[in-house]
């Protein structure tokens, strides 16, 4: 079996076989990243560029780790340093790059579409590594992939989504890939974080935390995303704290086993106080281990796609 596109654009229109074979081929690339010499020759001769239009630490890191350890020719373009200050679009960005025979191209877009442009106008392969608050997708396979490693399975489970799901490409991402994975999703935050119409998404909506904590097998904290708000969502930060915020007295209503997760990068006492991020629950640094081999997986399935 293969993906269906040459693209990993969203995972709303992805099937459930395509995201159990890239969670599937995640399993296999885990073990290279155990290995003195972390690298196999799967991808060689293949030339892959991470266009980040937006900052990030954890997915450009953890593509080009990927790249790498697949021993593909790895290539990040600094924006604020290349063409696009002198006003280049990105279409034309896109055929320079078709035209130094790019492989795959990983994009992150404040612009919510600009990944879904770039590939009806390019050969290459585009990966969505974050696109305005459209989708996340890679970033939910390795959430799943991170889950199903400790539950076993996601089928089944109820996992609960806290904060601003309105400007959440993560949550988006998240809610499509395990409700076809068979979760129960349930999201709870305020009014104001609530994108119109969610219930259309085939979610639980709730407005009290600790209540829902209570059947919850995952916990899935969302940070206050301030440079995407142009309006007064909250009355305070702390107000938001003290109704939504995840601390170690809140965490003590959940089920004993149960998983607290974060895509980072958090903000402590604010959706998480310390203590729950570094304790025994959390999985906010196993996510970003699985990063790498997700995105290992989803590289070597679009490069290897015939």
């Amino acid at each position: 079996m293969q993906l269906k596109s040459k693209d990993l654009l969203g995972l709303e229109y992805m099937s459930r076989e395509e995201i159990e074979l890239i969670l599937e081929t995640a399993k296999l690339f885990e073990e290279v990243s155990g290995r003195d010499i972390k690298k196999v020759p799967t991808l060689r001769g293949k030339t892959i560029i991470n266009l980040f239009y937006e900052a990030s630490t954890r997915t450009r890191t953890s593509f080009e780790l990927a790249g790498k350890r697949l021993s593909g020719d790895m290539i990040n373009i600094q924006v604020s340093s290349s063409s696009v200050t002198k006003g280049e679009t990105l279409l034309d960005t896109g055929k320079t790059l078709e035209a130094m025979n790019a492989d795959i191209v990983i994009i992150r877009h404040s612009s919510s579409g600009a990944p879904s442009l770039l590939s009806k106008h390019s050969g290459f392969s585009v990966i969505n590594a974050g696109d305005g608050m459209h989708e996340h997708p890679t970033q939910a396979l390795l959430d799943m992939f991170t889950i199903s490693k400790k539950k076993k399975r996601i089928e089944g489970l109820k996992v609960v989504i806290v904060g601003d799901i309105f400007h959440s490409r993560v949550a988006r991402s998240n809610i499509w890939g395990m409700k076809k994975l068979g979760a129960e999703i349930t999201i709870v935050a305020p009014p104001t974080f609530l994108p119109r119409e969610v219930e259309k998404m085939g979610v639980q909506v709730s407005y009290n935390l600790d209540e829902s904590l209570k059947k919850a097998d995952v916990i899935y904290l969302l940070r206050i995303q301030q440079e995407r708000q142009k309006g007064g969502f909250l009355p305070s930060i702390r107000e938001y704290s003290r109704l939504f915020g995840l601390n170690q007295e809140r965490l003590s209503l959940a089920k004993k086993d149960v998983l607290v997760m974060h895509p980072g990068p958090i903000n402590r006492g604010v959706e998480i106080s310390p203590e729950v991020a570094d304790g025994p629950l959390s999985l906010i640094n196993e996510q970003v281990s699985s990063g790498v081999s997700v995105r290992m997986a989803v590289l070597y399935l679009l490069g290897t796609r015939k």
